[in-house]
């Protein structure tokens, strides 16, 4: 029979704790603990300031946390979470050791004249963003595939006429950028039933869906996609990237959806293509210059729809989550998730 034995039995000299590899005696933990720095952060978020604060401070109370408008010493600021920031704000915080971006974008972050050459950039993953990219583009895709912009013009008219209902598997989708927000939308417009594929700037794999990658292969993806939708991210080298040139590879009847940035739709040569009858319309959350002007001619438009930039808000809650877990990633010496890479912009 077994003997039990307490641990008050076996001598002290002979107990040794076995750790998994990696860890740090605890004497370590507690010293590197000790010594760790409470982080100083600076919100600044285009008129949300007071918002993110609020969840911020809910999510790590032991920081110091102050809004651009609040008195502060830039000298001592270790992280700015940033939203069209002033210009000229990260010109005086000389002791950063990130900036996280409180958009999908980060654009105006990397657009910015003062932006210190080695402070990382971190970008939001999802936070809560996906589900509502997905739900905007399956009614956008569904806008056209059932011909409710016909019937939005007809009902102008009082016009009762009805139209055969398309196969929605013969509906080909194109879905242009591929990152996790384009992922999650051609994922679900494959699932609803739509003949998806996506283009990127490097080859991506996706189940059941077809993909393409590079400049040499865009005037192919783009030839086969009756719906377009842009999901790119905003860099030099996608601004205008869908001009006269591009947009006219695209099959007649062909529709376009852009809730990615106005930028990357030049927006003279869509109006172009959709008066000459080469495009069927365009859905459309964004535009160069937001608030769209009134006297702007995509308003009135009986082929576009226009919604103001409402595709996907960014969840306050979801993202403190991330900054925190990002913050606490960096305290620890270890690399952020979302890391941003200058080169591609994204």
């Amino acid at each position: 029979m077994p003997v039990l034995i307490g641990i008050r039995d076996i001598p002290k000299s002979s107990i040794h704790i076995i750790r998994p590899s990696g860890e740090l005696p605890m004497s370590a933990t507690s010293s590197a603990n000790a010594t760790r720095k409470t982080p100083s952060i600076l919100i600044a978020a285009a008129g949300e300031d007071d918002r993110w604060k609020e969840a911020m401070v809910a999510r790590l109370q032991d920081a110091n946390i102050v809004t651009q408008y609040e008195n502060y010493d830039p000298k001592t600021i270790d992280f700015a979470l940033l939203w069209k920031q002033p210009q000229g704000l990260l010109k005086s915080l000389t002791g950063l050791q990130a900036i996280f971006s409180l958009g999908a974008g980060v654009d105006h972050v990397l657009s910015a004249p003062s932006l210190p050459t080695e402070v990382p950039v971190i970008r939001l993953e999802d936070a809560g963003m996906a589900d509502q990219m997905v739900q905007y583009h399956l009614y956008a895709a569904l806008h056209f595939m059932r011909d409710f912009d016909i019937y939005a013009r007809q009902q102008a008219k009082a016009d009762w006429t009805q139209h055969d209902v398309a196969r929605i598997s013969k509906c080909r989708v194109g879905v242009m950028g591929l990152g996790a927000l384009g992922a999650a939308v051609a994922t679900a417009l494959t699932q609803l039933g739509f003949a998806v594929s996506g283009w990127s700037r490097t080859m991506k794999a996706i189940d059941g869906i077809t993909t393409y990658a590079g400049a040499e292969t865009l005037n192919e993806f783009l030839g086969q996609s009756d719906i377009l939708v842009c999901m790119l991210p905003r860099t030099a080298e996608t601004e205008g990237v869908l001009n006269g040139n591009t947009l006219s590879q695209l099959p007649k009847n062909a529709a376009v959806i852009n809730a990615a940035r106005g930028a990357m739709i030049v927006e003279a040569d869509l109006l172009r293509l959709i008066d000459t009858g080469h495009l069927r319309g365009a859905f459309l959350d964004v535009a160069v210059t937001e608030p769209l002007p009134e006297s702007h001619p995509f308003w009135d438009h009986s082929k576009i729809r226009i919604t103001p930039h409402i595709a996907a808000a960014t969840r306050i809650e979801e993202s403190v989550d991330q900054i925190a877990e990002n913050i606490d990633r960096i305290s620890r010496g270890e690399t952020p998730r979302g890391l941003v890479d200058r080169k591609t912009g994204y």
